[in-house]
């Protein structure tokens, strides 16, 4: 009978590796290229710590990108690092000569990120080994946005970069009025970034500008855009939302502190982050107030959105789960830090880093994730099952169960009926 039990265990193993290679991964800054921040994976309904991994120094904004069971993230320790996603053990790390607060990007198997050291980096996501790189004329904070054998992205030399994604050659610069922190948004052959004081709409295969909207205040918010419209936060407090064609307002809406926060948009509603500690939920059409949430200090990092629930940081050191529809929360958990680290959603885990020098994995352990031990991929539950493996399995298990009441007795037979449970 155990004989039976195995082999129709090891029948339904290709059911988990087809699970691994259709995980809704989050491969890069603000989960996708026009940055909606919002995914359809499983978000975790508890605050139960996976890992947590230690570098040298600060998470400040950098954040993991996860794809394909690997965690990719840097640090103020000028560190780049590949991470087990299901256990957090270290794969390999590279040295950039100087703190890494942008965003990886996934793309095959080459990793892409910025560094303050000057440079774009281009990985090899399996050994670490540099496939190119390319020097700007400043500190790079701006995310890669990879799209169509493009990266995109800028810097604080005043440029937007598009730069050919296999070899690193430039295709085109745009100048800016200012410094770009910000990541580009990339969506229907347009380029849409904020500089220090502007938010461009750039052809992304010249590199002209198409339109430019100016805000009062400076800008480090990056935008999202969904729908037509660019949705963007400001200094000057407020969530704008721009018509993506012509760069005309369609509406904002003012909080009471700095919009450095860059929004998320999931089904007709807009999510961001105000220094005046809350996060707000807005109508997406009308920029009317659906809810908010106070926190206890300034939020300047960015939402993420998965399966109704509504992920941020905050730097009262807390990573908040809220109900994405009525802003109750749903969890929270503390780290030993502020939090402006932003957040990723992958495989029922939430990813992000923390002031106090950790990366965090928030969730249980799900099947799906690739891991290097095989004890940490666990079988599927009944309910995944198809319904004839589902209707096999319960027969194996009366079958066994049968013969377990008739071959044991009082605290032996419970002993049995305690391990069967935890078997199946």
């Amino acid at each position: 009978m155990a004989l039976l039990v195995s082999s129709t265990f090891l029948a339904l193993t290709p059911k988990i590796e087809a699970q691994q290679s259709t995980v809704d991964w989050w491969p890069m800054f603000h989960y996708d290229s026009a940055h909606t921040g919002s995914s359809d994976s499983a978000g975790p309904l508890t605050n139960q710590t996976l890992w947590k991994f230690e570098t040298g120094n600060a998470l400040e904004y950098s954040a993991p990108a996860v794809a394909d069971g690997v965690a990719y993230v840097g640090s103020q320790d000028s560190t780049f690092y590949a991470l087990n996603a299901a256990t957090g053990s270290k794969l390999w790390s590279f040295t950039a000569g100087y703190n890494i607060k942008s965003v990886a990007d996934v793309v095959g198997n080459v990793v892409y990120f910025g560094s303050l050291d000057d440079r774009v980096y281009a990985l090899d996501t399996r050994t670490g080994k540099t496939v190119w790189n390319f020097t700007t004329g400043n500190q790079v904070y701006s995310s890669p946005n990879v799209v169509d054998g493009i990266l995109y992205i800028g810097s604080n030399d005043h440029f937007v970069y598009a730069l050919n994604a296999t070899n690193g050659g430039k295709i085109w610069s745009f100048e800016a009025n200012s410094y770009v922190w910000s990541s580009p948004a990339v969506i229907d052959g347009v380029v849409y970034v904020t500089s220090f004081n502007y938010l461009y709409a750039i052809n992304a295969r010249t590199g002209k500008e198409i339109w430019s909207f100016e805000p009062k205040e400076p800008t480090y918010s990056s935008p999202a855009v969904v729908g037509g419209v660019v949705y963007f936060g400001s200094n000057d407090h407020n969530l704008y939302a721009i018509n993506a064609a012509n760069g005309k307002k369609i509406w904002n809406y003012s909080t009471n502190g700095f919009v450095e926060s860059s929004p998320a948009v999931a089904e007709g509603i807009v999510y961001f982050g105000s220094d005046d500690n809350s996060i707000y939920a807005l109508n997406s059409k009308t920029g009317q107030k659906l809810w908010n949430y106070k926190t206890g200090n300034d939020i300047d990092s960015d939402p993420a959105v998965a399966n109704g629930i509504v992920y941020i940081g905050s730097e009262d050191d807390y990573v908040y789960a809220l109900n994405a529809k009525t802003g109750g929360i749903v969890w929270s958990y503390k780290t030993g830090a502020p939090v402006e680290s932003f957040i990723a959603v992958a495989n029922g885990v939430v990813y992000t880093g923390s002031n106090d020098n950790y990366v965090y994995a928030i969730g249980a352990s799900t099947t799906g994730q690739v891991s290097s031990s095989p004890t940490t991929s666990p079988l599927p539950s009944i309910q995944e099952l198809p319904p004839w493996a589902a209707f096999l399995l319960s027969i194996i298990t009366a079958a066994v169960l049968i013969g377990v009441i008739k071959s044991k007795r009082g605290n032996t037979f419970a002993r049995q009926q305690n391990s069967l449970k935890e078997i199946l």
